[in-house]
């Protein structure tokens, strides 16, 4: 322990300012005592430097074993990750194969069934248009059956009507000539 002071310089100008010798030497006295007293109280609070190289060391080693413990862990996570990380990143690709197709098949399915339909609808107003042709067709000659017919019931009753009107004439003279 040291003092950081001269206690005789101490003595000597407290007995220049009046105390007497015996009264100087008990308040340095209780000075060093309160001194000493306080350096105790603050070494046993403080570490020397021996006692701290040896905690710093001690921390020092605690934080390396720890240091080779989350390399150690984190090499086997990251691992762990990465492998299953890639696990996933495959399974995505497959399911993205799968779907892509599914995709040109549900496209290729729909394009056929759109060119089946079309080549339906083609085909119902061909065969639409040909039985309506058909039908304009059978009109058609129904009509001209018809006007042929008319025109023959016309030539058949101008020939009745013609007939009659000469069998009346005939009769008509027959008569006038007979009473005349």
């Amino acid at each position: 322990k040291r003092l950081y002071f001269d206690t005789h310089a101490l003595v000597c100008l407290l007995e220049e300012n009046g105390f007497t010798t015996q009264q100087s030497e008990v308040i340095v006295s209780a000075l060093v005592k309160i001194m000493n007293t306080n350096m105790d109280m603050i070494y046993k609070d403080m570490v020397t430097k021996v006692q701290q190289e040896i905690a710093l060391q001690q921390v020092m080693s605690h934080i390396g074993g720890v240091k080779k413990d989350m390399i150690i862990l984190e090499k086997s996570e990251f691992s762990a990750l990465r492998s299953e990380n890639e696990k996933i990143k495959l399974e995505l690709q497959q399911i993205k194969k799968q779907v892509m197709d599914e995709i040109t098949k549900v496209r290729s399915d729909n394009k056929l069934n759109l060119s089946l339909e079309k080549s339906r609808v083609k085909e119902l107003h061909a065969q639409q248009d040909r039985a309506l042709t058909q039908t304009d067709r059978k009109i058609d000659t129904e009509v001209a059956d018809l006007k042929t017919m008319l025109e023959s019931h016309k030539l058949d009753n101008i020939k009745y009507l013609a007939g009659s009107v000469f069998t009346c004439l005939t009769v008509a003279l027959g008569f006038y000539r007979l009473w005349m």
